[in-house]
């Protein structure tokens, strides 16, 4: 039995299976399968399988008048890379965006439409460099973030709308954005007049913290790994490797299977952690703030303890900017974060119940660090987290805090109990797989 005998309804079936590009070499084959593979719902079904297009769009956005044409615009713009990458980048994109779309779309207003193919070859021409295919593909998708009020993101505490995110501690704020192909030009220009990049060709900045004093990510364009500046980064070029380097491969080969570099691994773990709750919207303290909080909030990275109606929350990240790896007493420096709360229910202690309590008192078992905190916030039913943050030196890249947090029932002018105990578990500072 041949195709010329089958209905509509069993070709387009075999046809789906076949995948686009079977499905276009059988268009050759007779007039009926010509017709049968030009139905718009075949195609419709690719663009959502390949692509995840539920409309005809191409590769800018802009609506054509079919699913087919989309489906040959889209190969046609991406016809110098591997489908399969192309499929697994526009992928990573998507999920991004639609966390983005749904939580954060303040900061899905400021990515930039895709470069095109002459200006990402021109981009390469001024740094002599050649891109890691899987970024290359990625900045065809979105030329990185761009801001509009240029103040706000070059003031002291920069703009809180970067696609990383980032954390506080002390009276400093650090977030991370993607930059566009020029701002890339601009800042691996300037810093490679610094003694720490002598050597350093093929390194570009990829993505900084908007601050006064920057957060640098570098991407080796050879290699295809990404790195973070710490402290020594001017100076002496000290980096940290922010993917696990035997996760890397075939970043420059067009006939290999599963290209992958840094920054594809780097953004497509990043959206699994938004996706997975692992990092959240922070709510700012002030109307237009919200931010992307790197602070883990699920075990095992992030602990959780509940003493007498009080629960207590910890995590902790590197902050490599500030990192010192030629100092052995303090080499990495970890900021932490506790997040504490009265239960909806009140608290009891013995048998009595209480609305409100206050804190009066910390104990870390860091390196038996005692200190007294600054804040002494009263913790109420229902009320919002009270967030503490600091940050404290390891010398080696693993290590682990508790402790205790000494609370008052009612208020510490007006006390209706004994002072109480309320137990911080065990969290870890490691040196993570995945440095942001």
């Amino acid at each position: 039995m041949g195709f010329d005998t089958l209905g509509d309804l069993e070709l387009n079936i075999i046809l789906s299976n076949l995948g686009a590009e079977d499905t276009a070499r059988t268009s050759c084959v007779s007039k009926k399968l010509r017709t049968s593979t030009s139905d718009d719902i075949l195609w419709s079904h690719f663009c959502a399988q390949e692509l995840g297009l539920s409309q005809p769009l191409d590769p800018l956005g802009n609506p054509v008048a079919s699913f087919k044409v989309s489906y040959q615009l889209w190969r046609e713009s991406f016809s110098m890379y591997p489908w399969s990458l192309v499929r697994r980048v526009h992928k990573c994109w998507g999920r991004l965006r639609n966390w983005l779309t749904l939580n954060f779309p303040e900061a899905e207003a400021t990515l930039r439409k895709g470069a095109s193919e002459s200006e990402i070859q021109e981009f390469e021409r001024i740094l002599k460099v050649k891109l890691p295919l899987p970024t290359r593909i990625l900045y065809r998708f979105y030329d990185g973030q761009e801001f509009k009020d240029e103040d706000y993101a070059n003031d002291l505490y920069g703009s809180p709308l970067g696609l990383i995110g980032g954390y506080t501690f002390y009276n400093r704020s650090v977030n991370v954005y993607l930059l566009p192909l020029h701002q890339i030009v601009a800042q691996t220009i300037d810093n490679r007049s610094y003694p720490g990049f002598s050597g350093k060709s093929n390194y570009i900045i990829v993505a900084a913290s908007s601050t006064l004093i920057p957060k640098l990510f570098l991407l080796n364009c050879s290699s295809g790994q990404l790195f973070v500046g710490t402290k020594n980064l001017s100076a002496s070029g000290e980096m940290l490797p922010c993917v696990p380097k035997e996760s890397i491969r075939s970043v420059h080969d067009v006939n290999a299977n599963q290209q992958q570099d840094a920054m594809l691994l780097w953004l497509e773990e990043h959206a699994s952690r938004l996706e997975k709750g692992i990092i959240k919207l922070r709510e700012g303290k002030k109307p237009g703030s919200n931010s992307i909080s790197q602070f883990p909030e699920e075990s095992p990275l992030c602990s959780t303890a509940i003493t007498s109606g009080v629960q207590v929350r910890a995590s902790a990240v590197l902050i490599p900017e500030f990192s010192d790896l030629e100092d052995f007493e303090e080499k990495y420096l970890f900021t932490y974060s506790i997040r504490m709360s009265l239960l909806p229910g009140g608290g009891n202690i013995n048998g009595m119940a209480f609305d409100s309590c206050q804190l009066y008192w910390r104990h870390w078992v860091i390196r038996a660090n005692n200190q007294v905190v600054s804040d002494f916030p009263i913790l109420r039913p229902g009320a919002k987290e009270f967030i503490y943050e600091s940050c404290t030196p390891l010398p080696s890249s693993e290590g682990s805090v508790e402790g205790y947090f000494t609370f008052v029932p009612g208020r510490l002018q007006e006390p209706k109990g004994d002072m109480f105990r309320v137990n911080v578990a065990q969290f870890p500072l490691q040196l993570p797989d995945y440095i942001y």
